[in-house]
């Protein structure tokens, strides 16, 4: 029989391959009364984690759908995700999660796009998805259409999974839409399980016993790693926080049920380490992706707890992170170097490989890679170049190999006829004492050239001086670099997922 967690490759995994059994089922055979997840409704043991699983790919039939169909979810994150997520792949029905922070508009869209015949939705989250009745509803914790509780325990289970192979598409993500329309990147069966190697247990170093949070919820394709797909392939338990996270929600939680990994975003890590926190002791590890981590985040956060965050680069196109630190190697203010199982280059403007110190577009190769968009051949052929992905990131490679973010290929500015990384100058922003969050676009000056508009949020009860902002950036950068004009604001444009959204900022 396959070891499939010394998998590093499709190739080594088997050819009949099922991610969702791949996941439940050796932790059914081998501690099916260990608690997988405590969420608003309580705890929730691998067990009964496992019959939700089967109860759900034993439904679909009696829902008017069959393998290789699509159904959306639009769930909060409870156990009622995971359920119906690997109920649907166990079947050979295709999920596709969906932000539950998107429009009205958006979800008919994703509806119209997908060709989707079924929604499950949270209840709460039910009027936003008037106008589309002519599809079939599936609730949870009440609203409209078939009651989720209620279909899993009139249902049949299923215990054997359907006959997929590694590399049949299992389910979709759509990108988060930060540039426009979504798009649906389609994902193998394979691909959880090599996530899971590659960068759970083989960077992030995942273990059985360890108690899992992620601020980032399963809908997002970072959120699903760190609370589903890694927690699960090593039997460990999984806190899922249904609302929205703020410090004290979370802080109550690591202390409540001591949290050993936390999984965030730098905007949250910044309210966060802004906030009165207590001692955590249980803390060994913070992950963070999304955006660059600013170096003295990861600096604070130390002092603060004596563990390390490791920053991480990956997309919904890869599904997890593929350049990242690691535990025993972290040096702040980088990105890291590529996982185990993955390949990157830095393609300069004349489409040559960039020295190192220069900028230029990233490009990684890799197991995981999403094989297309969905109806989308023109992105696709775009993004996906033979065994090359093109990330749309701007990186920098030094000499010893570690990578540095230089923006996203839309986002880096110009100034001067020089290259200037808007994320150089939003770190030296943030590190100003005054400062939460900022942001740094191009804007044109008086001769329409493009210099640095910084956007600024300060921490509660400081005043704005835009001065000694300057100022501040002016010794920490070489002078063409700094913000010409700094806007502040309440909060920052953001989508979903926590990106900041500068395209929103450019005015």
């Amino acid at each position: 029989m396959t070891d499939t967690k010394a998998a590093r490759t499709i190739a080594d995994l088997p050819e009949r391959f099922n991610a969702a059994e791949d996941l439940i089922a050796p932790n059914l055979a081998v501690r099916p009364d260990k608690v997988a997840i405590i969420d608003v409704r309580g705890p929730c043991t691998y067990a009964e984690l496992a019959d939700r699983i089967d109860r759900m790919a034993g439904a679909w039939a009696g829902l008017g759908v069959e393998r290789g169909d699509r159904v959306l979810l639009c769930l909060l994150d409870t156990r009622d995700f995971p359920a119906v997520f690997l109920g649907a792949i166990k079947a050979g029905v295709v999920p596709v999660p969906l932000s539950t922070l998107m429009t009205a508009d958006d979800f008919t869209w994703a509806l119209e796009n997908s060709g989707a015949k079924a929604v499950f939705v949270t209840g709460e989250l039910a009027d936003k998805w008037k106008g589309n009745e002519g599809v079939r509803f599936i609730s949870s914790e009440g609203g409209p259409g078939v009651d989720l509780e209620d279909l899993l325990r009139d249902a049949t289970p299923l215990v054997q999974p359907a006959d997929t192979r590694r590399d049949d598409t299992a389910f979709w993500l759509y990108t988060s839409g930060s540039t426009g329309r979504p798009k649906g990147a389609m994902h193998r069966h394979a691909s959880l399980r090599l996530t899971a190697n590659l960068y759970g247990f083989n960077t992030a170093g995942y273990r059985g016993d360890d108690v899992i949070l992620s601020v980032a919820k399963q809908f997002f394709a970072y959120g699903l790693g760190n609370a589903l797909t890694f927690s699960y392939a090593a039997g460990a338990t999984v806190i899922l926080h249904r609302d929205r996270a703020t410090p004290q929600a979370i802080t109550d939680l690591i202390a409540k049920h001591k949290v050993s990994i936390l999984g965030g975003v730098p905007t949250f890590y910044a309210g966060w380490l802004a906030s009165d926190l207590p001692p955590l002791p249980s803390l060994r590890l913070g992950l963070s992706a999304g955006e660059a981590l600013p170096a003295h985040i990861g600096e604070a956060f130390r002092a603060r707890f004596g563990a390390d965050i490791i920053d991480g680069l990956g997309s919904t196109e890869m599904l997890h992170i593929f350049v990242s630190q690691r535990p025993d190697s972290v040096r702040y203010g980088y990105t890291g170097k590529p996982v185990d199982g993955y390949k990157v280059r830095i393609v300069g403007d004349t489409g040559e490989q960039a020295a190192p110190g220069e900028v230029g577009d990233l490009h990684v190769c890799g197991p995981t890679s999403a094989h297309a968009y969905w109806q989308n051949p023109e992105k696709s052929a775009s993004t996906f170049q033979g065994e090359w992905t093109v990330t749309g990131d701007k990186y920098i490679c030094d000499a010893d190999g570690w990578l540095t973010c230089a923006g996203r290929g839309d986002d880096m500015l110009k100034v001067g006829g020089i290259y200037v990384s808007p994320i150089e100058v939003e770190e030296a922003l943030s590190s100003h004492a005054d400062v939460l969050e900022a942001a740094v676009v191009g804007a044109p000056d008086g001769d329409e050239l493009i210099k640095p508009h910084g956007f600024v949020v300060l921490r509660e009860g400081v005043a704005g001086d835009e001065a000694a902002l300057k100022a501040h950036v002016k010794l920490l950068l070489a002078p063409y670099k700094y913000p010409r004009w700094i806007t502040f604001l309440h909060e920052l444009p953001k989508t979903a997922t926590g990106k900041i959204q500068r395209f929103r900022l450019r005015g």
